[in-house]
């Protein structure tokens, strides 16, 4: 769980603001139900932990507007594989950002966001192209075990 989660609200209203977008109080209550999950979590778990959390009930169409929106000001991640959500791990990064793979522990189900560089993206768009084929959706995730899960015995 993020250290400031405040900070990271305060940061996340401001970078909605410089593209003209508005993170209304909902919209942030399910970036900080995010926040404060130490595993990504499906609408369904982001309505029960938002009931829990903030007393209040929100239907999932809701909630799916609100990911889409988060998604499109690059504050959330959406893992493909899982149709999970997590918060984006440069949330609080005045940088450009490289290209999110995921590394998803299938033991503990964290995961740890890391950028591909530029030079490796490109190589491999190169390699994809030549085969005749167009990507969608530019996101690696790889699946394997933690550190942490490697030494646990199974």
């Amino acid at each position: 769980m993020p250290a400031d989660i405040d900070q990271i609200i305060k940061k996340s209203q401001e970078a909605c603001a410089s593209t003209g977008a508005k993170l209304t109080s909902k919209r942030k209550n399910v970036l900080t139900a995010l926040l404060t999950s130490s595993i990504p979590l499906s609408a369904y778990e982001i309505v029960e932990k938002y009931k829990n959390q903030f007393n209040e009930a929100l239907p999932v169409m809701s909630v799916y507007r609100m990911l889409d929106f988060l998604i499109q000001e690059k504050l959330v991640h959406k893992l493909e594989t899982s149709g999970q959500y997590m918060i984006c791990a440069h949330i609080t990064c005045d940088h450009p950002h490289e290209m999110p793979q995921f590394l998803i522990c299938d033991r503990c189900h964290t995961v740890k966001e890391i950028g591909i560089k530029k030079q490796i993206m490109s190589e491999l768009e190169r390699g994809i192209q030549s085969t005749g084929f167009t990507l969608s959706k530019k996101q690696l995730e790889l699946h394997g075990f933690c550190e942490h899960c490697q030494n646990k015995p199974r």
